[in-house]
């Protein structure tokens, strides 16, 4: 299947800038898998879509202040997003300009954070820095770090907490999962109130957020390595609904492949931690989930044909055609659609 087939074409004005607030107020399309209904909605509505027993499933990662920049020896200033610890002194980051960053050469981030790159990848342009400092990395990072906003997104983002989900926990990923921005404390208490189960899992968002699919063929496309952990609770919890024929809602793509990656053959959802590449694209048949909280995805994105694979390719492109007429806002910092 070529990636063209999940090209669509977006006005510019469409991809939002800066979040609602509250973050709630933005507009949910509802899409009914069944009977191929939409219907136009404000995010909050989405309480009365979940039914009781329903399970809701959160992705915990936390978007680490990932976006640096540094002074090489000869006074170039590089950009540095780091996008995977291998030890506690070592990153995988990717660089801007790279070229400019030779190996063995001082790299200045503060006066508490230096490093030097020890290695190049070059078959994915990636390079891996070995950092020297004293104390805590996140709290060095924190002070001097930029939220990795994507670059689509112009404007300066002044309050780091707006790229970060409420209920965000563990520090780890390279973006946000998005869908999740559009929820507040006081719409996932009512949630719970209304008998509706939360669960939480973990999946660091890494470089394949970044990565556009450059492969002609979309199964030609290799997804880069994101670590999961599904504790055996949350494991319980959802293979227990199953058996009863409950509702499993992800909430985001992230959601679902941490899910899907625990699948086994008989349908239900296994536990533990492990490095997870799985890429879902049509036609796939979902073992786990039922239904999916989303925002608009960038075209011929790895995420709109994952999404496609839960809808069908021309019902995705007739649901994009009708969020772009109604002025939906997209991508990051985006409304969101409701696929059930």
């Amino acid at each position: 299947m070529e990636k063209s087939v999940f090209y669509y074409n977006l006005p510019k004005d469409l991809i939002a800038q800066a979040p609602l607030e509250p973050r709630d107020s933005s507009s949910l399309l509802d899409y009914n898998l069944k009977t191929g209904e939409i219907i136009d909605r404000k995010f909050f509505e989405i309480i009365n879509l979940l039914h009781e027993g329903d399970i809701l499933v959160l992705n915990n990662t936390k978007v680490l202040p990932a976006r640096l920049y540094c002074f090489t020896e000869n006074n170039v200033k590089i950009e540095v997003l780091l996008l995977k610890q291998i030890n506690k002194f070592s990153w995988k980051v990717l660089m801007k300009p790279a070229k400019k960053a030779s190996i063995g050469k001082l790299l200045t981030f503060s006066n508490e954070l230096y490093g030097r790159v020890n290695h190049i990848d070059k078959d994915h342009g990636l390079r891996v820095i070995n950092f020297e400092y004293e104390g805590s990395f996140e709290e060095i990072i924190d002070k001097i770090g930029n939220a990795p906003i994507p670059p689509y997104i112009e404007k300066t983002l002044k309050d780091k907490t707006k790229y970060q989900t409420v209920y965000a926990k563990h520090d780890g990923s390279a973006a946000a999962p998005t869908a999740g921005l559009h929820f507040t404390n006081k719409l996932l208490n009512e949630i719970k109130e209304k008998h509706i189960k939360v669960v939480e899992i973990l999946l660091h968002v890494g470089l394949g957020t970044f990565r556009p699919v450059k492969t002609k063929n979309i199964e030609d496309h290799i997804m880069h390595e994101e670590f999961v952990k599904i504790t055996k609770e949350t494991a319980d919890i959802i293979n227990e609904a199953k058996k009863n024929k409950q509702r499993i809602i992800a909430v985001g793509t992230t959601s679902v492949r941490a899910l899907e990656s625990f699948a086994n053959e008989n349908g239900f959802l296994d536990y533990g931690e492990k490095n997870t590449d799985i890429f879902i694209y049509p036609p796939y048949k979902f073992k786990i989930i039922d239904a999916l909280i989303t925002n608009f995805h960038l075209p011929e994105s790895s995420l709109l044909m994952l999404v496609s694979s839960l809808t069908g390719i021309e019902q995705i492109k007739a649901i994009y055609k009708h969020a772009i007429s109604q002025k939906y806002r997209f991508y990051s910092f985006g409304d969101a659609m409701f696929i059930h």
